[in-house]
């Protein structure tokens, strides 16, 4: 508001100048023009009248005249130019008929036929009539303007007219003016006030919702009623900037929860290993040395609680990995012989277990990191046998479709809830059924095979959970999961 102010007031300053530059200009010209044409007539009478006439006519008019004639006498009448500066002057007050001065002595004033016998004008049979104007020039003094006009006889008439009165115009009109611009900048700055009070009610409104939201109240929003002025904008993008804020703060918030919570689980399964191992070695500092049976059952506790402890720290340095973006050594590789090789290594592993494996008789090639692939695969295996006591069936399927991949793993056990579909693949998340400490499943199997597969471009769902945008319907399908009656994981990769 400050510079609006400052710059009406330098736009109104600049308009009275004009005003009065322009003014001044147009009333000087007038006085000019006025001049000239005394100054024409004047040598249109020259030869017509003396000198000393012609001086009164032209003296009678407020101007101050003198009149130079070849000869070198000068005639002289009218007010001075310092009697013009003082201001107009009074006609009652005028001095008295033209005085010569000159070459004569003084003499009196000529008659008319004496005062042609020097000009140059042409004489015709009614008299001698005027000369003309061979030069002129124009001169500006404080207060006053002179005309000099040369003519061709040798004559100089000299003219002087006051602008004091110009100067008294000028000087009431920039008066007027300056009131006039005062009270325009008055009333310009009241009406500013109040128009951008009004304007900038909106961002009164915006700065309250902030401190609202600062101070706790995150569902406050503007909801401006109109989008189409530079203020609603604003506005509308504020309330879209505090959407986005309060739902990263709910993600944030909830991540915190997750981080916590993965942390407290974490620390409660290497609480059981590592109990385990210092139990061990209690027993075995304070009872000293025992029987070979009771130090090599000792020493196989704290090998198998070891072992579990370093499986766990490994599950999650690559959960950490995975979040962080996994490596993956991509090649192009069959997956027909690639799984009947993991089966393979899967059965000298899980002895118990009978693994069944259906390829096609094609070859089936994805662009894969076969190593990350065979992690996934083994912890659908693992995850299977447990869930089936570790004697039951598992059947791995191969199929190819438009574009990708489907690796089916079924199991015989009792199967997952339909509630608990989803959740298996959280961390550290073990249903009731497979809390076994025996087994060594710290609940990470399965968040790991997603991560992978989601590294790859595909994706990893229990039958029947919809993930990656389709519905995974293969609990009712014909085929493994009808004949086995457990779990179905689908995991699905893109084809080279």
């Amino acid at each position: 508001m400050v510079a609006v102010t400052v710059l009406l007031a330098v736009l109104l300053a600049v308009f009275v100048v004009a005003v009065e530059a322009v003014l001044g200009a147009r009333l000087t010209a007038q006085v000019e023009e006025r001049l000239r044409d005394r100054a024409s007539a004047a040598a249109a009478l020259v030869g017509v009248l003396d000198a000393d006439d012609l001086a009164d006519r032209l003296s009678a008019q407020g101007l101050s005249v003198r009149i130079v004639e070849p000869d070198g006498a000068s005639v002289e009448a009218g007010p001075t130019p310092a009697q013009l500066r003082k201001g107009p002057p009074d006609p009652a007050g005028l001095p008295g008929p033209a005085k010569r001065s000159g070459s004569d002595g003084g003499a009196g004033p000529a008659t008319a036929g004496s005062s042609s016998a020097g000009t140059t004008g042409d004489t015709t049979a009614g008299g001698t009539t005027g000369t003309r104007i061979t030069s002129s020039s124009v001169r500006d003094d404080d207060g006053v303007l002179t005309l000099r006009s040369d003519l061709a006889d040798g004559t100089r008439i000299t003219l002087t007219a006051g602008t004091r009165d110009v100067q008294e115009t000028l000087a009431q009109v920039g008066w007027v003016l300056g009131g006039a611009s005062a009270a325009f900048l008055g009333v310009a700055v009241v009406g500013l006030v109040l128009v951008v009070r009004r304007t900038m009610r909106p961002l009164d409104e915006m700065t309250g919702a902030a401190r609202s939201i600062a101070a706790g109240d995150r569902g406050r929003r503007l909801r401006p009623a109109r989008t189409d002025t530079e203020i609603g904008r604003v506005a509308l993008a504020f309330d879209e900037m505090l959407d986005a804020v309060e739902g990263a703060e709910a993600k944030a918030v909830a991540a915190e929860g997750r981080v916590r919570g993965f942390l407290s689980d974490a620390a409660h399964e290497l609480r059981t290993p590592v109990a385990g191992v210092r139990a061990a070695a209690d027993t075995l500092v304070r009872n000293g040395p025992a029987d070979p049976a009771t130090t090599e059952a000792m020493a196989v506790h704290v090998v198998r609680q070891a072992d579990r402890a370093a499986r766990l720290v490994d599950d999650m340095l690559t959960m950490a990995r995975l979040d962080r973006g996994i490596d993956l050594d991509r090649r192009p590789t069959d997956l027909g012989p690639w799984l009947a090789a993991e089966a393979e290594r899967l059965r000298l592993r899980l002895p118990s277990t009978t693994l069944d494996v259906d390829v096609p008789g094609h070859e089936v090639v994805a662009d894969v990191d076969p190593d990350r692939l065979a992690q996934v695969v083994g912890n659908l295996v693992d995850n299977a046998a447990r869930a089936s006591g570790g004697a039951g069936r598992v059947r791995l399927e191969l199929t190819d479709g438009p574009g990708e991949a489907l690796l089916r793993v079924e199991d015989d056990g009792p199967g997952i809830p339909e509630a608990d579909r989803e959740r298996v693949f959280d961390r550290l998340v073990r249903l009731e059924a497979s809390r076994d400490a025996r087994s060594g499943g710290a609940g990470l199997g399965l968040p790991i095979a997603r991560g992978i597969a989601d590294a790859h471009g595909g994706s990893l769902a229990h039958a029947g959970v919809r993930h990656g945008g389709a519905d995974r319907g293969g609990a009712g399908r014909e085929g493994g999961s009808r004949a086995l009656g457990g779990a179905v994981f689908e995991l699905r990769v893109l084809l080279a």
